[in-house]
């Protein structure tokens, strides 16, 4: 069996073709990363929640944070509103709770281990990592909107982070 190899002209032209979205979830899938529930509290004070894998550092100085919320989901206007918000990254076995923040179902802090902050936001207990945030920009992004938001506080216990790649959750091994 001869190895077929694969030249720029033939990426090149793959790459002219108009984009398959099933590729290009396909593509994402393969690119590991960590899971966060995303939280905060609509001007009534009531708690609103994602999960959210697209959460990324974005600068040290001022300390920033992103994360991107569909314009279609339950939690948009709250989190389209809000001033601050909290992110909460998951350890291995909250797999069942992020799939629950996934959702759109109405109860989702329902007997899920939050508790709220001296500042009302609403926080997981048993997360890997707490971050509490101002919102520093909104910028829109296709179907999605994408909140940038300044660091005022950080917590950490020892532990190892949800993974999420192929469409599976899994854990970090090797720490």
């Amino acid at each position: 069996m001869t190895e077929q190899k694969i030249g720029v002209t033939d990426v090149v032209d793959r790459l002219a073709a108009p984009l398959d979205l099933d590729a290009f979830r396909d593509a994402m899938a393969s690119f590991p990363t960590g899971v966060t529930i995303v939280s905060t509290v609509d001007d009534l004070g009531s708690p609103h929640g994602l999960t959210a894998s697209s959460f990324c550092s974005v600068s040290l100085r001022p300390p920033l944070v992103s994360f991107c919320v569909a314009t279609s989901a339950n939690c948009y206007p709250a989190f389209a509103r809000c001033e601050r918000f909290a992110v909460n990254i998951l350890r291995p076995q909250h797999a069942a709770l992020a799939l629950r923040f996934a959702s759109k179902r109405p109860d989702k802090f329902t007997d899920s281990g939050f508790r709220r902050t001296p500042s009302g936001l609403p926080v997981f207990d048993d997360a890997l990592s707490i971050l509490e945030c101002r919102v520093y920009d909104r910028y829109p992004g296709g179907d999605h909107s994408i909140v940038v938001g300044e660091v005022l506080g950080a917590h950490t216990e020892p532990g190892t982070p949800l993974v999420y790649v192929d469409r599976t959750f899994t854990r970090v091994t090797g720490r």
